[in-house]
């Protein structure tokens, strides 16, 4: 038999050739529908989802007194406050927003550092608040004006340059802090104020800088940022009766006029214990439905007696649809909170604690048996003052976050 001419044999190559293509097409069908596919995927538009949620987090007074500096000095001008937050900073970090009220100046080291009644503070308890995740904090309190408008406007500058936004006091004028916030596309006011200043006879013109509760202020403030599309809008007050467990007549005046304007939501300070929880119907408000908590309660201190040795972080979730920009309060909780002072293995120790571990007495290996008794009380007693009005927060547990 004669072998096949080139040609021939290139022609029976290229048939081969052929016929195998068609037979893995066969066996393999969904080749090029599945490259399709891919390239599909590439090109296809993001799709965006039509609601963003934005998780708040308030804390009550963060104070300084004189034990407290003392515990966190380190050496020489060096002070280091990051162990109070070891146990619950994580938690906080969580949030999309974080706010405290800071009951202390930052006038800086030219003049002694100094605990109640006039309060000056290191700058060290300031960028532990930044490491634990603080946004804002507010500065319209009792103490604003403890050393003077050198403490005021030494403060604001130590906040902004490590960048948490101060709310109530200005270097320049009270009447144009900056209160307009987005964040994921949320709109929200914060406006701070406070019943009054301690009296200092070297600074006798705090309303300058400082915001005090004037409801014509209040008021003009509000319609201001509605004018501006807020979606929602919230305010700070420091007011009521240090250490009263029951709201007095003034709070009770501020919160109704301040509904009565517009305000969505409203969260005091000062009394240095826990006073209730309201919902209200708003007025022309961006919610349905707001609410009140009179007083935070204390987030960190040196008062060591019942009520005051702890307080609540209260949290919140504001939900909106960015097509329709329809706005609603998804979800309401809070964790109570007790304040560790003692000895650990690192020493003397300020520590916040979540007192829903009073239960397990080897929780922490630095308690003891009369620090688990005082936070077990601080627990329910914050539970009961909260809730005195209404069931409706849950209380949040900290192992959630993991």
């Amino acid at each position: 038999m004669q072998p096949f001419p080139l040609n021939m044999k290139s022609k029976y190559i290229i048939s081969l050739i052929f016929i195998s293509g068609i037979i893995y097409w066969v066996v393999n069908p969904f080749y090029k529908v599945s490259n399709k596919d891919e390239i599909a995927e590439l090109v296809e538009p993001e799709i965006i989802d039509s609601t963003v949620i934005v998780s708040f987090s308030v804390v009550g007074d963060i104070m300084c007194h004189s034990t407290q500096y003392n515990y966190a000095w380190v050496e020489k001008d060096s002070f280091d406050f990051n162990p109070i937050f070891k146990i619950i900073g994580k938690y906080l970090q969580k949030k999309d927003i974080l706010i405290g009220n800071l009951e202390t100046v930052l006038a800086g080291d030219s003049r002694p550092y100094s605990g109640y009644p006039f309060f000056n503070s290191p700058n060290a308890i300031a960028k532990a608040l930044k490491n634990t995740g603080f946004d804002f904090l507010t500065t319209a309190n009792n103490h604003a004006n403890d050393k003077g408008f050198d403490g005021v406007k030494r403060t604001l500058s130590a906040l902004r340059k490590i960048n948490i936004l101060p709310l109530g006091t200005s270097s320049l004028d009270s009447n144009k802090n900056y209160n307009y916030f987005v964040r994921k596309g949320l709109r929200f006011g914060l406006l701070s104020y406070t019943y009054g200043t301690n009296y200092n006879e070297n600074a006798l013109s705090p309303r300058k800088y400082v915001n005090y509760i004037d409801t014509v202020k209040i008021n003009k403030d509000i319609q201001n940022l509605k004018n501006r599309n807020t979606d929602v809008i919230i305010v700070l007050y420091h007011f009521g009766k240090e250490y009263s467990k029951s709201i007095s007549r003034y709070q009770r005046e501020i919160v109704n006029k301040t509904i009565s304007y517009g305000a969505d939501i409203i969260l005091g300070a000062h009394p240095h214990i826990v006073q209730q929880f309201e919902r209200f119907e708003t007025n022309n408000g961006s919610l349905d439905s707001g609410f009140v908590v009179y007083s935070l309660g204390n987030f960190v201190s040196n008062q060591r007696w019942r009520y005051s040795d702890g307080g609540i972080v209260f949290n919140f979730d504001i939900k909106k649809n960015i097509y329709t920009d329809s706005v609603y309060v998804s979800d309401i909780s809070y964790l109570p909170i007790w304040v560790f002072k003692g000895k650990t293995e690192d020493g003397n120790e300020y520590i916040i604690l979540p007192s829903e571990n009073y239960s397990d007495s080897n929780y922490y290996n630095f308690t003891t048996k009369a620090d688990i008794d005082s936070m077990k009380k601080s627990y329910y007693d914050n539970i009961n003052l909260l809730t005195s009005k209404s069931n409706y927060p849950r209380i949040d547990k900290l192992e959630t976050i993991d």
